[in-house]
């Protein structure tokens, strides 16, 4: 794996050189912005990044909102930025997008120690690795255009769907209870099970070439999902997710 790559948002053209250039002597690969447009347009150009700093208070674009379109693409841990202390918005940042907050005025170091403590939590970095991430040699994705191709076709994916399989990628191999998957997809809705379960059998009939019996996201019953690499005819006939073909 090649470095952490972090996306840096702030207008302030002297702390986003510090950042910058502290971060890039520490081993980072940074890709520093002053507002959310360029930033986005970045993305779609190099994919995603392992981690987002984020000021709220830029020129045409508030950090939340930014984030919210960071969110649709994948579940990318964001740390905020901020000159403000006020409660309620940092209570709304936490709740709905960001992992931390930081605030003005920072030592380089202690930021240097949130990232890593927000990065530790991360199973894998893989999501990030490369703009399109080969699974296998079937399967692509790409998470900055909210694309998949599968036996090479292309396939549309909803933010939701994105958030989802960037998750169950980001935790590989490893069983990601439904209660887990629901809190960082809908953070702060009250989502039930069986919305979850719609949306999942949406994305496997994109994904899987049989949704109930799939290949890459198994089922463990009662408990939550996994993403894993299997032989050709590596499928399990009980991962059904007991929804009908048209999603119902």
């Amino acid at each position: 794996m090649g470095k952490t790559k972090i996306l840096l948002v702030e207008d302030d053209p002297n702390i986003n050189k510090l950042i910058t250039d502290y971060m890039t002597a520490h081993g980072f690969d940074v890709s520093s912005f002053v507002d959310g447009p360029e930033a986005l347009d970045n993305i779609q150009k190099r994919g995603l990044p392992h981690i987002a700093l984020i000021d709220l208070t830029l020129p045409t674009m508030h950090g939340f909102d930014l984030s919210s379109r960071l969110k649709s693409m994948a579940d990318v841990p964001i740390i905020f930025i901020t000159a403000t202390s006020d409660t309620e918005t940092v209570v709304q940042g936490l709740k709905k997008y960001a992992e931390d907050f930081i605030v003005k005025p920072f030592e380089l170091r202690e930021l240097e120690a949130r990232i890593q403590v927000v990065l530790a939590r991360m199973p894998s970095l893989d999501y990030a690795n490369e703009p399109i991430i080969p699974v296998d040699d079937k399967l692509s994705i790409d998470f900055a255009h909210n694309r998949i191709v599968i036996n090479s076709k292309s396939y549309t994916l909803t933010p939701t769907e994105s958030k989802l399989l960037s998750i169950l990628l980001r935790n590989s191999q490893r069983v990601v209870e439904n209660r887990q998957l629901i809190a960082r997809v809908w953070p702060s809705e009250e989502v039930y099970e069986d919305t979850l379960r719609v949306h999942m059998h949406r994305l496997r009939r994109k994904l899987e070439a049989d949704s109930h019996h799939p290949h890459y996201i198994r089922t463990e019953r009662g408990i939550g999902y996994m993403f894993t690499v299997r032989p050709p005819d590596g499928v399990f006939p009980d991962d059904e997710d007991g929804l009908a073909d048209d999603g119902t």
